[in-house]
């Protein structure tokens, strides 16, 4: 299967998967402003199957999706080591990829990742709340528009970076498909289930994310005993729309630990 991607820069690869339902942009959004200023990276942008302008095919399960990130990471990187991001589901998928490729992987960054608890009604999560707000930015809202169902700052620059990076993808996603692959969700190997992954690690979530919350990843550090794990405060699963500037800041310090 081809993934379609976009691709920047030259140097080491950085692979960035995206979450369930967006495209690549949730990703180029938050981390090409980051890059921009970091020569010497190759950062590699796919939109996994069924989402974006990549086609689901037959693929029916979240073993399908990894075996297709797979075969792009065989096409495109080949067995050259190379920086692994993943937010939410894309954080899933990468935890199997550093149990697949451990000495491929040089460090991973999870992104608000769904952790220990793949299914959304076992998940231990916050109640949504909404701890930073603009007046007229709800009511500036299109009709069909979901910015508040999950947002907890809900300002002018958060509701423009919802409208650049994430609304255009989920306009995209192939909803049948992903209604087939959803009942199959769960990996058929739990990507702890082998060594724990040595390199460095950066894992982000959000203290009041009401999709994947925090408790479910906290779990999993002894696998990564080489992780930075920080919860942020005034976050919600768009933790990187919502503290743009602290997330910024860590990632930028996990790439000096791994370079």
């Amino acid at each position: 299967m081809t993934l379609h991607q976009v691709s920047y820069g030259d140097g080491v690869p950085v692979l960035a998967l995206h979450g369930w339902t967006p495209d690549h942009r949730l990703m180029t959004g938050c981390l090409e402003p980051i890059f921009a200023g970091l020569p010497g990276y190759r950062r590699i942008y796919p939109d996994l199957p069924g989402m974006g302008q990549s086609p689901a095919g037959d693929i029916d399960s979240s073993d399908g999706i990894l075996a297709a990130v797979n075969e792009f990471i065989d096409a495109e990187i080949g067995a050259e080591p190379f920086l692994l991001i993943g937010e939410s589901y894309g954080g899933y998928l990468a935890r199997a990829l550093a149990r697949e490729r451990p000495e491929q992987v040089l460090g991973l960054n999870l992104i608000c990742p769904i952790g220990a608890v793949v299914d959304n009604a076992d998940r231990t999560v916050p109640e949504h709340v909404v701890l930073r707000s603009e007046p007229g930015v709800v009511e500036s809202l299109t009709e069909g528009e979901d910015f508040t169902d999950i947002a907890v700052v809900q300002t002018a620059a958060a509701l423009a970076a919802y409208r650049k990076d994430v609304a255009p993808g989920l306009a995209l996603a192939d909803t049948a498909a992903l209604d087939r692959i959803l009942k199959k969700r769960e990996l058929s190997v739990d990507p702890e289930s082998g060594p724990a992954y040595a390199g460095p690690t950066l894992i982000v979530c959000g203290r009041q994310d009401s999709v994947t919350g925090y408790e479910d990843t906290y779990v999993l550090l002894p696998h990564y005993p080489r992780a930075t794990f920080a919860v942020l405060d005034v976050a919600g699963h768009n933790l990187q729309l919502e503290q743009p500037e602290l997330f910024g800041a860590l990632v930028t310090e996990w790439l000096q630990r791994v370079s």
